[in-house]
Formats: C-alpha cells, structure tokens, sequence
C-alpha cells in the first residue's frame, strides 16, 4: 500500500524538477509490466532431430543410390583412361590422352556435383517446409534441431514425414 502512494505522489507532482523524474518512473513502470507479461507467456517450443529425419527419408535415399551409381560411372572412366594409356607408347599421344581423359572426368565430375548439390537442397527445403507446417498446425512458436537444446521442448520428430 505505501508503494502505490508514492507512486501516486510522484504521479501528481507538479514541482518542475519532477517531471523527468516522472517520465522515468512511467518507462520504469511500463517497462516492468511488459517485461512482466513476457515473462508469463508460455511459449511453445518444439525439437525435431534432423540427422534422423535426413536418415529415415526417401528421398535422401535414393539419392544415395543415384549419386552411388553416377561415381561408379566415373570410376569407369578412370579404368578405361588407365587401359588406354597403358597401350599407347607415344609420349605425345599418352599426353593427349591424359588431357582428354582429365576433362572429360572433370565434366562430369563437376555436372554430378552440381545435380547433387541441387537436390540436397530440394530435399533440404521439403524437409524444413514440412517442419514449418507441422509448427504452424501445431501452434508451436519456436522448433529447435534437437542437438542444440540442452532440455525441453517436445520432440516432434516422428510427426514429421517428409514426401
């Protein structure tokens, strides 16, 4: 009770020195209060555990396999390259070769990291957009990769499916 009256005492105050005094005590007071009501909201925090998801789709998967096979072709490559230098005698010719054989291997190296590169960040998007649907659907303000919350939040991870 005798903190209201000297809130109202300042509050009512007309001496001139007062009214920064006034000012500041109302930022103070409005300042507790927001800080009070944040305080009091409850927010709801969710964790997905991102490396399992990325494990258990399909997508990722398959593109494994893909990725898997193209590297297999371009093994090939390097046998064949190997064989086709090792009949040639010309010193010339072995140059030409290693030169066409070099391109070629960085072609289509640099084509397949690209594809990869692409579709990692395809599947990568699907992933966080079914992440943003399942918090919007939810009502949950925040979702955390599980491996940078020390404790809480609910862990959603299994809700996730990712196409």
């Amino acid at each position: 009770m005798a903190m209201w009256n000297i809130i109202l005492r300042i509050i009512k105050s007309k001496r001139k020195g007062d009214f920064i005094m006034k000012k500041s005590f109302m930022i103070m007071l409005l300042s507790f209060f927001l800080a009070s009501n944040y305080a009091q909201a409850e927010n709801s925090i969710a964790v997905v555990d991102l490396q399992k998801i990325v494990s258990n789709s399909a997508q990722v998967k398959q593109l494994k396999q893909e990725h898997s096979r193209k590297m297999d072709e371009l093994n090939k490559i390097i046998i064949n390259a190997r064989g086709a230098i090792a009949n040639e005698t010309d010193s010339n010719k072995i140059l030409k070769l290693e030169e066409k054989y070099t391109n070629e291997f960085n072609t289509k190296k640099s084509l397949l990291e690209k594809e990869y590169n692409a579709k990692l960040e395809s599947i990568e998007r699907n992933i966080k957009s079914e992440i943003a649907k399942k918090a919007e659907k939810d009502k949950y303000d925040f979702v955390f990769a599980k491996s940078v919350v020390l404790y809480g939040g609910k862990d959603i991870t299994d809700e996730i499916h990712v196409k």
